[in-house]
Parts: C-alpha cells; sequence; structure tokens
C-alpha cells in the first residue's frame, strides 16, 4: 500500500491546531462501508485529500478492503482506521474524517471516553460491540489533530460517493 504522507512536493505543515495557519495544508478523509448480507461480504473505502489553504487539492490518495464475513459497522469502522494509518507519520495537519455512519463521529466525539471509564460497557451496562477496532482507531487517531464529522451518505457529496462506490467493489470482490 502507497502511503499517503509520503511525498516531496508539499508543503511541510507549520503549526498545530484545529485551524490550519496560513498557507498550511489539512487533511480530509472520506470513509464509508459496505456489507452484502449483515453479516456478509464486506467491503471498505476510502478517499484523503489533502489541501492547501485555499481548498486546492493536492494529493489524492483512495484505497479499498475487504473482508469475507463481517459487518456493515466493522466494515464502516475499519475504513475509519484504514485512512488514518495510510496516512503515516503525519500528526500535525489538522484532520477532518467525514463519515456517513454517524457511529463513528458519535463514538469518537463523546462515548468512547465514556464506554473508558465504565471498563468498556454502554450505558445500558452491556459490553461495547467491536472493541477491538475501536481500540485500533483510537491509536490510529492518537497525537493527530482530528476532528470528526457526519456527511449525509447518498446525498451527492463528491468524496463520500466515491468512498461509497469503493466500499461496494470491496464487498463485491470479497464474494469472488
Amino acid at each position: 500500500m502507497t502511503n499517503f504522507a509520503t511525498t516531496t512536493e508539499l508543503p511541510t505543515p507549520t503549526t498545530c491546531g484545529a485551524q490550519p495557519s496560513e498557507g498550511q495544508t489539512r487533511i480530509e478523509v472520506f470513509t464509508d462501508g459496505s456489507c452484502i448480507g449483515n453479516p456478509g461480504h464486506g467491503g471498505y473505502g476510502i478517499v484523503l485529500l489533502r489541501k492547501d489553504a485555499d481548498d486546492r487539492v493536492i494529493k489524492t490518495y483512495e484505497d479499498t478492503g475487504y473482508a469475507l464475513s463481517t459487518t456493515n459497522n466493522r466494515m464502516e469502522m475499519t475504513a475509519a482506521c484504514a485512512a488514518l494509518e495510510a496516512l503515516g507519520s503525519v500528526t500535525d495537519e489538522p484532520i477532518t474524517v467525514f463519515c456517513d455512519a454517524n457511529l463513528i463521529p458519535n463514538a469518537m466525539n463523546t462515548w468512547l471516553a465514556q464506554w473508558k471509564a465504565k471498563g468498556w460497557k454502554k450505558s445500558n451496562g452491556k459490553p461495547v460491540e467491536n472493541r477491538d477496532l475501536w481500540e485500533r482507531l483510537e491509536r490510529a487517531a492518537e497525537g493527530r489533530n482530528v476532528t470528526w464529522q457526519w456527511v449525509r451518505g447518498h446525498n451527492g457529496t463528491e468524496h463520500n460517493e466515491r468512498a461509497d462506490r469503493l466500499a461496494y467493489a470491496g464487498s463485491r470482490k470479497a464474494e469472488r
């Protein structure tokens, strides 16, 4: 897999922070998961964009993967993990991860801290499903300036639609 961070032509980020400083690049990530049957054959898709201060895309990276027996939620989460992991050692650019599964922004913005404080139990006392992937996602986000946002799926958002097509292609590949 090609590492998104590997480049020589991009400007170096200058500071950390929620907003890029003048001249600083930022990264937008679009992720999606797909499952044919639930559980069933699954796939994920990611689209990463590095943008300059003028909102121009200066680098694009896409990837897809699959699993033979999985769930839609696991593929949604795997997409987010794979996207952040593809960034390699990039840590100081602001990163916005757009997911059309509200589960991920809700968990990363609010629920994760509560689950951990309760010993990986939900508010109803039941264990958190897919703990392995939540821990992987937390590790992938560690040390990065990540903002988690929900985007409406199948609503014409260009890069979300592309991630959806990649995810579906991955799930079809798993079928073969």
